[in-house]
C-alpha cells in the first residue's frame, strides 16, 4: 500500500468504528463483518469478496499499534496543511510532488513512518536509510473457524480460506517486474531521505524522486503495481489439537502477513468456536451428562448403562452404579472418560441424574402411589421449614 493509500482510505469507516474505539471494539467488528463478508458465506458475490478484502486491509492496519500511530498522525498532517508549497512558501516541501513525481518509477512507498520519519529532524539515523529500507516483521492477522463438539474433543484437521496480504507471486515481493531488478536511487544514495538548507536549520524529508523508498522502480511489477504485495485468497489447512476449547486462540507461526526487507512474516491466530453437542457439555476437561432417572431407581438404587465419547465412532459405553437413596440432582463421576487436554491429561466424565415427573400415569400407577402415600404418611419432610409456634393448621 503507498502512501497516497493510506492517507485517503478511511480504515476506521470500513469497520464501522469511531477513530477514538479502542483496539478490543475494533477486533469486534472486524469479527462482524469477518463473518458476513467472508467468501465461503457469500459464494459468487463479487461485492463481498471485494468488500471483505477493503475490511482485511483495514483491520491489518487498524489491530497493529505501531501502524495505526503511524496511519493516525499522516492522516492528522494531511488534514491539517500539508498541501503544495505548505513549507516556506514556493520554496517549500510540496507533499503533491512527492505523491505525484515518482509514481511512475518507483515501488512501494512503505508505511507512513517510512514516509515522515526524520521529517523534522536532523539525526544521523535519519538520514541513514534506516526508515525506509530497514526490515520490517509482517503484521499479524486473524480469522475464526468453526467446529464440532466430537472434533474438538478428539482434534480435526480443517482448512482455511483467507484472504489476505500475500508475497506478490509475480516479483517475489521485489516490486520490479519479472526479468528485472530496482537500481539505488541516485538521488538520496539509498537512504531514502535528502537534507535541505534552511537558512540555520537543516531540514530532513523524505526523497522526492524514490519516495522514501531508496529504490527506483523503472518496471514495476504488472501484477502488484510496484507493492510486492497483493491481497490473495489462499487456502492452509491446519491441525486443531485435542481439547481445544470454545474461544481459544491456536497461533500458527509464520502464516500472517510477509515481512518486508527480508523480515520474518507475521503470525496467523485462528480463534477456535465449537457447536455446542446435543448431550453433553463440557467443564474444562471433563465431559458433563445429564441422566434422566425414575424415583424408584433412586430410592432402591440401580445400575446406569450411559453413553461416552470413546471409541472411534465417539459412541461408546460404560456401566454406572447408582447406590439406593440416591438424592436427586447427585452428580457421580466415572474417570478417565473425559477429554484428554494438550497437557496429557484426561478429565472425567461427570453424570448428573435428574428425576423424571410424568404428566400422565395409568391407573394401577396412581394406586402404586397412592399406597406409598398412605405408608409414608406419617414422615414429615417439611417438619424443618417452620420455627416452634409457627407450624401451620393442617388444611380441612
Amino acid at each position: 500500500m503507498n502512501a497516497r493509500e493510506w492517507i485517503e482510505k478511511d480504515f476506521y469507516a470500513e469497520l464501522g468504528v469511531s477513530s477514538t474505539a479502542s483496539a478490543e471494539e475494533i477486533k469486534r467488528a472486524y469479527r462482524k463483518l469477518a463473518r458476513e463478508l467472508h467468501p465461503d458465506a457469500n459464494p459468487g458475490d463479487t461485492r463481498a469478496e471485494a468488500r471483505f478484502k477493503s475490511m482485511s486491509e483495514a483491520y491489518g492496519v487498524l489491530s497493529d499499534p505501531e501502524k495505526r500511530k503511524q496511519y493516525d498522525e499522516a492522516r492528522s498532517l494531511f488534514n491539517g496543511g500539508f498541501r503544495p508549497g505548505g513549507f516556506g512558501g514556493p520554496g517549500g516541501f510540496d507533499l503533491g510532488d512527492l505523491f505525484g513525481s515518482a509514481t511512475s518509477r518507483t515501488g512501494e512507498a512503505g508505511g507512513l513512518g517510512d514516509l515522515f520519519g526524520g521529517l523534522f529532524s536532523n539525526r544521523a539515523g535519519a538520514t541513514s536509510g534506516a526508515g525506509a529500507s530497514r526490515p520490517r516483521r509482517g503484521a499479524d492477522i486473524e480469522t475464526e473457524v468453526r467446529i464440532d463438539f466430537a472434533e474438538a474433543v478428539r482434534g480435526a484437521t480443517v482448512p482455511l480460506r483467507l484472504a489476505s496480504p500475500a508475497t506478490c507471486g509475480s516479483c517475489g515481493g521485489s516490486g520490479a517486474r519479472a526479468g528485472t531488478t530496482a537500481r539505488t536511487c541516485p538521488v538520496c544514495g539509498g537512504t531514502g531521505f535528502v537534507t535541505r538548507s534552511q537558512g540555520a536549520f537543516a531540514l530532513s524529508e523524505p526523497c522526492r524522486d524514490c519516495r522514501g523508498t531508496g529504490r527506483i522502480i523503472d518496471e514495476p511489477c504488472t501484477e502488484c503495481g510496484g507493492r510486492g504485495m497483493s491481497t490473495r485468497t489462499r487456502t492452509l489447512t491446519m491441525r486443531i489439537p485435542a481439547g481445544v476449547a470454545d474461544g481459544q486462540r491456536i497461533r500458527l507461526a509464520g502464516q500472517g502477513e510477509p515481512g518486508r526487507r527480508g523480515a520474518a512474516a507475521g503470525d496467523l491466530y485462528v480463534r477456535v468456536h465449537v457447536n455446542p453437542h446435543p448431550v453433553f457439555g463440557r467443564s474444562g476437561d471433563d465431559l458433563t451428562l445429564t441422566v434422566p432417572v425414575s424415583f424408584p431407581e433412586l430410592v432402591m438404587g440401580t445400575t446406569l448403562t450411559v453413553p461416552t465419547m470413546d471409541g472411534p465412532a465417539m459412541d461408546g459405553t460404560v456401566k454406572l452404579k447408582v447406590p439406593a437413596g440416591t438424592a436427586n440432582g447427585r452428580t457421580l463421576r466415572v474417570r478417565g472418560k473425559g477429554i484428554t487436554g494438550r497437557h496429557g491429561r484426561t478429565g472425567d466424565l461427570l453424570v448428573t441424574l435428574q428425576v423424571v415427573v410424568p404428566t400422565k400415569l395409568e391407573r394401577g400407577a396412581k394406586e402404586a402411589l397412592a399406597a406409598y402415600a398412605q405408608a409414608t404418611a406419617g414422615e414429615d419432610l417439611r417438619a424443618g421449614l417452620f420455627i416452634s409456634g409457627q407450624r401451620p393448621k393442617a388444611a380441612r
